[in-house]
């Protein structure tokens, strides 16, 4: 297994850092755990604690932003969406604000803190606030493509991160483009479109599925909003059957974004991995993806379902 995301996010930070005198980071008195402690070690004068105050971090980044500096803003998913959503819709996003929150601990895979900190609703909040990019990076290489990205970018962005360590599956030389989606392997048979800690599975799914005679296209659909209607479309044309895979709630994350471009342009036979629209619970990371239909196994058993369906 590779490195957690919110590691790479840690390291990126200081890159940036060095490029731009304007990039200010912002933590809730979690700066250990979002690793946001190296970029305060490398530029102390630029890095703001406000403390267990996520409403408060929000605002704060907004008004650095309309003071023309390049806002960071991180905590926990749970409470940098769930907290302080009404400060990301008015204070970021009504405004078109140049802040940029990269949440880590999200989804099931934070482990044992259990539900109260494991968000699963936090793509759905976000990608439903307009003039929000959200990006769900699959593993460290893709992450720190995606800051040097946000970074260059005007405007409002929440980056999804995680906890536990994910399979890197990244090629070398990526740049991240929003809206467009990598293809990973290349298959005729079905679509697997995954983000995030799902993207490594999805690999893993793909090699038990070609052990069957079964070749499985792997999209890494990191951008959910703007989504890549043109890698979806083209599965959807090309393959006839598709199955997309998240460490989110089944209800309005990448399922449910994927199902929207379909209805509207090539509806074929789908189903979605993900959390069934359940609270999760306190275990390893492990544990909890196997638990929760969150494995391999589990998507190779959909895309076996999905190919009865074509």
């Amino acid at each position: 297994m590779g490195k957690a995301t919110r590691e790479a996010y840690g390291e990126a930070l200081v890159e940036i850092g060095a490029k731009n005198n304007n990039i200010v980071v912002l933590d809730a008195d979690l700066s250990k755990s979002t690793k946001t402690d190296g970029f305060k070690k490398a530029y102390p004068d630029r890095f703001f604690n406000v403390g267990i105050a996520e409403q408060n971090l929000i605002s704060v980044g907004a008004g650095l932003a309309a003071a023309g500096k390049v806002p960071f803003v991180s905590s926990f998913a749970m409470f940098a969406v769930g907290r302080a959503f009404e400060q990301v819709r008015n204070a970021v996003c009504y405004p078109k604000l140049n802040v940029k929150i990269c949440a880590t601990h999200a989804g099931i895979t934070v482990g044992e803190d259990g539900a109260t900190h494991q968000s699963l609703e936090d793509i759905a909040c976000m990608r439903a606030v307009a003039n929000m990019k959200v990006i769900v990076p699959a593993d460290a290489a893709e992450t720190k493509a995606v800051i040097h990205w946000a970074a260059d970018y005007e405007g409002p962005v929440y980056v999804r991160l995680g906890r536990a360590g994910v399979a890197d599956v990244t090629p070398e030389g990526y740049m991240f483009t929003p809206g467009k989606a990598q293809v990973l392997r290349d298959g005729k048979d079905v679509a697997i479109i995954a983000c995030g800690a799902l993207v490594g599975p999805a690999m893993e799914a793909a090699d038990a599925l070609h052990a069957k005679g079964i070749e499985a296209r792997v999209i890494n659909m990191a951008s959910i909003k703007p989504i890549d209607e043109e890698a979806i479309v083209a599965a959807a044309k090309e393959i006839g059957a598709i199955v997309t895979a998240e460490e989110h709630n089944i209800i309005g994350g990448l399922g449910a974004a994927v199902a929207e471009v379909l209805v509207s342009t090539v509806p074929v036979p789908m189903e979605r991995i993900g959390v069934a629209d359940t609270f999760g619970e306190s275990g390893t990371p492990k544990e909890l993806m196997a638990k929760y239909g969150l494995s391999a196994d589990n998507i190779v058993a959909a895309a076996e379902k999905v190919m009865k369906r074509k």
